[in-house]
């Protein structure tokens, strides 16, 4: 199926699987490329070694194109983006708006950059500023969220923007892909569908987890960074959201000690980026050291299988998802689907 998605970056299929962090590695990342989506490769939670020794197993994994996840504010997006040029990457994809100057650059090495969003304002900000296409994600997707649903923000994107939209947030199966590209997206982005998939190196029993899961076990909680996060609600999560100020000051200090010695940060790094995060937002001191480590949180769950001790983001799709396939199966399925549900409209046409 072509859309203006798969001619901007060269995959078969409208499908992007997102960079997640702890769970967007090299395995997850090719199993997704060669399956025929856009795999993107999450980085903010390595080291700039790590980074360039993972682009290369996905290059050694896969000949179609790829794409890296990248903090735009992060003190060294700079060295990243030139690692990533270096590198031969395809896709540059940021969680948040990249600068002119950063968009400029990875631009004049034929790089394609796809912001993600979650808002008109910030789309139009960044088409002006000359980004290749976005992806908008509504409030149903997992992580940092919105409040406007997808079936909401996503016209107003495409209306307001001249370049690709891909929407996320809701996505799982054909008939997403069908109506996303009936409200004019250029494609679907998926991170729990993804996660979800027997590729993915998150432990059994946290997939377990999510499979058990219903669409009312997925909350939005500011519990954890003082901000929007949807996650599956767990005995942690109730825990942060009734502990006192002490008690969660005490709980962000040990995991932003365990989050710098893993990536290299210095403890002015880790307040900078949490100032940043708090950046025209009212947080507190224990609010601001949770933001700057968060990647803590996911990865004792993503990586170490303690569902006690870290989060889960999720996006509420979590609640509908009964099976683990591989990425080829997934892909396959899901533009089966998809032509299956064209058909049949224009039968009714």
């Amino acid at each position: 199926m072509e859309s203006a998605l798969t001619r901007l970056v060269g995959v078969r299929h409208p499908i992007v699987q997102t960079g997640m962090g702890w769970v967007a590695g090299p395995r997850l990342v090719s199993a997704a490329a060669n399956a025929g989506a856009l795999g993107i490769l999450a980085s903010a939670t390595m080291t700039p070694d790590r980074l360039r020794a993972a682009v290369r197993e996905v290059a050694a994994r896969t000949d179609a194109p790829f794409g890296v996840n990248l903090r735009a504010d992060a003190a060294d997006a700079g060295d990243r983006v030139r690692l990533i040029i270096e590198e031969g990457v395809r896709v540059a994809s940021f969680a948040l708006a990249p600068s002119r100057e950063l968009i400029a650059e990875l631009k004049a090495a034929g790089v394609v950059v796809i912001p993600s969003v979650g808002a008109r304002r910030h789309a139009e900000k960044v088409a002006a500023w000359g980004a290749d296409a976005v992806i908008v994600q509504g409030g149903e997707g997992g992580g940092h969220t919105g409040e406007v649903a997808t079936s909401v923000l996503l016209p107003q994107v495409v209306d307001a923007v001249g370049i690709p939209v891909v929407a996320a947030g809701g996505f799982f199966d054909g008939r997403g892909l069908v109506a996303a590209l009936a409200y004019g997206a250029a494609g679907v982005a998926m991170g729990t569908r993804f996660l979800l998939t027997s590729e993915s190196t998150v432990p059994d029993a946290v997939k377990e987890r999510y499979l058990a899961a219903t669409v009312r076990d997925v909350t939005v909680t500011r519990a954890v960074d003082g901000l929007p996060h949807r996650m599956l609600r767990t005995d942690l999560v109730r825990a942060l959201e009734d502990s006192g100020r002490t008690r969660t000051l005490f709980r962000a200090l040990r995991r932003a000690a365990g989050f710098r010695k893993l990536s290299g940060l210095t403890w002015r790094d880790l307040v900078r980026d949490g100032l940043a995060l708090r950046h025209g937002k009212e947080l507190s001191w224990s609010q601001v050291l949770l933001a700057a480590n968060t990647p803590m949180l996911l990865r004792s769950a993503m990586v170490d299988g303690r569902t006690d001790l870290g989060v889960m983001a999720a996006g509420q799709v979590a609640g509908v998802i009964d099976d683990l396939p591989s990425c080829a199966e997934l892909v396959e399925r899901i533009m089966k689907e998809a032509e299956e549900v064209r058909r049949r409209l224009a039968a009714v046409g």
